[in-house]
């Protein structure tokens, strides 16, 4: 973990301790901490929060107070904090649940939810029970116990179900058209990749690397083309050259096609 990270995450504890006391149970870094493919520069930092209880709106907006980029700044793009009851983390529900969710950076715009009933439908539902799910699996804890045994996962057929939610939702945004590179659309092809490994491998994996667990698979799905298109995938992350729009989004419905043709096991 890259030190001013590991400073910045050192901090974020400790300014939430300070105002949620002996609600805080737990802090763990998510997303791409978690998974241990943080990418200085490109990354977000993802913390959950775990609390005794039902947050006071007041203690709430506080945290938001406190933790925003304008109060402590943060060294990626933003942070995406997220807030959960215990009682919700072990739940293992597909719901939202959250107390409160902010994003604050400076390469995003601001948002504080207080509410799930708050947070559009248009703008995706399924992020937090799989958030969770690879909590349970690779949340690396700043404070408390082990993920695992804080977040329950999912059920499998909850997890099918947001993934392959979570597939249509990307298809249904608008994408750039024409054969021109898009940046960004090496982030839909592997991270297309990842919702493929979780369901056929049960595993969470970094973007790059369910890239090469896919081409590494023997799935017809690892044909000619698919290889080309992953290999330039991979190496946009650090500099080259993205793929096309039509290119990620055909990519794309071909995973989407191959997870719903079977059952979730």
């Amino acid at each position: 973990m890259p030190e001013p990270l590991r400073r910045y995450l050192t901090d974020l504890v400790a300014v939430a301790g300070c105002v949620l006391g002996d609600q805080l149970c737990g802090a763990y870094a998510a997303g791409s901490v978690g998974l241990g493919a943080y990418q200085p520069g490109r990354s977000d930092v993802d913390v959950a929060l775990v609390c005794a209880d039902e947050l006071d709106r007041a203690v709430a907006r506080e945290l938001v107070a406190r933790l925003r980029h304008e109060a402590l700044p943060c060294p990626a793009r933003g942070l995406e904090l997220v807030v959960y009851r215990r009682e919700v983390a072990a739940a293992g529900s597909p719901d939202p649940g959250f107390e409160v969710e902010l994003n604050s950076g400076a390469g995003m715009d601001f948002r504080a939810t207080y509410d799930p009933a708050q947070r559009p439908p248009a703008d995706g539902l399924f992020w937090y029970g799989l958030d969770r799910s690879i909590l349970h699996q690779s949340g690396q804890a700043l404070l408390g116990p082990p993920a695992a045994e804080v977040f329950a996962d999912l059920a499998p057929d909850d997890l099918h179900r947001l993934v392959v939610t979570a597939l249509r939702w990307w298809l249904d945004r608008p994408a750039p058209t024409g054969d021109v590179p898009a940046p960004g659309a090496e982030d839909a092809v592997l991270g297309a990749c990842r919702s493929w490994a979780r369901l056929r491998h049960g595993v969470w994996l970094p973007k790059v690397a369910a890239g090469r667990r896919l081409l590494a698979d023997g799935s017809p799905l690892a044909d000619a083309a698919t290889t080309d298109l992953v290999e330039l995938s991979i190496a946009a992350r650090t500099g080259g050259i993205p793929p096309t729009g039509p290119q990620a989004r055909a990519f794309q419905r071909r995973i989407l096609a191959d997870l719903t043709a079977t059952a979730p096991t």
